[in-house]
Parts: structure tokens; C-alpha cells; sequence
């Protein structure tokens, strides 16, 4: 078992990032509708709606990138960092219809594996090597 949690990493950083261009085509396909320029609901167009659910789905992605970073450079809060990443991939069927759903799964997998991330018990409790008299 290596020090940091690596395969957590390299999978939330990867489903984070499918969840940003999932989110920029939501808001992409949003303004191409408003851009249409019907108004209902006293003023806002349904495609107004739809993009701020695309970059809401662009700002999870960002959160679940750094939450990758994160829970690798310091293994100590990869729980936390875990759980952010798994709640926001949850909520990223909403916005951003899960990252094209591969980062959804990819980001649940990653969240999964850092919660269950223990670090290694001999790099933890090894004491320092003892000095050798010359």
C-alpha cells in the first residue's frame, strides 16, 4: 500500500474534469437556447436556466479537481476530501448530467477510495533509524 492515495486521485481528478466539459456543453446548449430570445417566466428564458445549471456544473468540476489535489498532497484529510468528491458527484447528475456519466462513476469511485484510504501502518509508527556509533 503506498503513502498517498493515488488511485483516488488520478480518478477524481479525471471524473472532475468530465464533469467541467459536461457542465460547458450544458452551458453551452443553455446560452445557444436564450440566444433564441423567448421569454417566459417574467423575463428569464429557459435557456438562462439551463446555463447557470452548466457552469454550476463547471464550478463541481473545479471543486472536485481540487478536492483530487488535495486529498493526495496532504493524505492526512483524504476523508474529507473524499466525501466532497463523492457528494458532488452525486449532485453532478443535476447540473451537469454526471460528467457524460463516466465522471460520475469515475469521481464515485475516486470519493469511495479516498474515504476508505488508511495509510500504510509502517510508515506511520516506524521510529527513525538509530544513530550508528562510528
Amino acid at each position: 500500500m503506498s503513502d498517498k492515495p493515488t488511485a483516488a486521485m488520478v480518478l477524481s481528478l479525471i471524473g472532475g474534469i468530465c464533469v467541467i466539459i459536461g457542465g460547458a456543453f450544458i452551458a453551452f446548449v443553455g446560452s445557444l437556447v436564450s440566444s433564441f430570445g423567448y421569454l417566459a417566466n417574467g423575463g428569464t428564458t429557459g435557456g438562462t436556466i439551463v446555463t447557470v445549471f452548466g457552469v454550476v456544473g463547471i464550478i463541481m468540476g473545479l471543486i472536485m479537481v481540487v478536492g483530487g489535489f488535495m486529498m493526495y498532497s496532504k493524505p492526512s484529510s483524504a476523508k474529507m476530501w473524499g466525501v466532497i468528491v463523492l457528494i458532488l458527484s452525486i449532485l453532478s447528475w443535476v447540473t451537469a448530467v454526471g460528467g457524460l456519466v463516466i465522471g460520475f462513476i469515475l469521481a464515485l469511485v475516486g470519493g469511495i477510495l479516498a474515504i476508505v484510504y488508511k495509510p500504510s501502518a509502517a510508515t506511520a509508527a516506524s521510529p527513525p533509524p538509530a544513530p550508528t556509533g562510528s
